[in-house]
């Protein structure tokens, strides 16, 4: 009874550094952010984080994990495979642009991987290995949207991924400064269901246009 109250007090006091160092480094990046006031949001010493991650980097490599986590379970709850392949598509589509949108932190955590030429991402197998299922799941959409007639066979699955990361991702990374340009919200509900849609369309009917060999 003691090692199980133990080992839950232990999990508590691991979330609690995850979720500030989540808000420290998504606010302040990676160079930006201090172990002293991610562990004083944390209300515990930089011992104690220290004891739990070794280090900084070992910390942000965590961070990144435990959002790509939150990620795929969310994913998983989709249960993409047993839909129509163009519905699948079109879901995964919305799946991924509203993640930005209720994970904001992701985005901003990711500019700052990319400054460092994502040295942890490469340094974690768990993140790669947390893409495996949604490939397949893309792969097996693709696969029977290509058997049934209603997707072209040209279609390259890294390329597909990008461009469904891509075209959501710049949406609401750019927000404000489009915001200014063109003098609207792109956040309103219904808004950002037209980008939403406008971002399915685009996908699914570059996935239906069959060139002429």
């Amino acid at each position: 009874m003691t090692r199980k109250i133990a080992k839950r007090s232990s999990e508590v006091t691991k979330a609690r550094i995850l979720e500030a160092a989540t808000q420290g480094f998504s606010e302040k990046g990676y160079d930006g952010a201090r172990v002293d006031e991610i562990a004083s949001a944390a209300n515990i010493n930089k011992t104690t984080m220290y004891h739990y991650f070794g280090s900084k980097e070992n910390l942000f490599t965590a961070v990144l994990e435990n959002v790509y986590k939150t990620i795929r379970e969310r994913q998983s709850d989709l249960e993409l495979r047993s839909m129509d392949p163009v519905t699948g598509m079109r879901k995964l589509v919305e799946f991924t642009a509203r993640i930005w949108a209720e994970i904001p932190q992701f985005n901003r955590l990711l500019d700052s991987e990319n400054l460092h030429e994502a040295k942890h991402v490469r340094n974690s197998p768990r993140i790669r290995e947390m893409y495996d299922p949604l490939m397949d799941t893309m792969g097996e959409l693709l696969e029977r949207g290509q058997k049934s007639g209603q997707f072209r066979h040209d279609v390259d699955l890294i390329d597909l991924y990008i461009s469904i990361s891509a075209l959501s991702a710049h949406y609401f990374s750019r927000r404000h400064t489009l915001e200014a340009i063109f003098q609207q919200s792109l956040m309103d509900n219904d808004r950002l269901q037209q980008r939403i849609d406008h971002c399915a369309d685009m996908i699914c009917g570059y996935l239906a246009h069959k060139p002429e060999e």
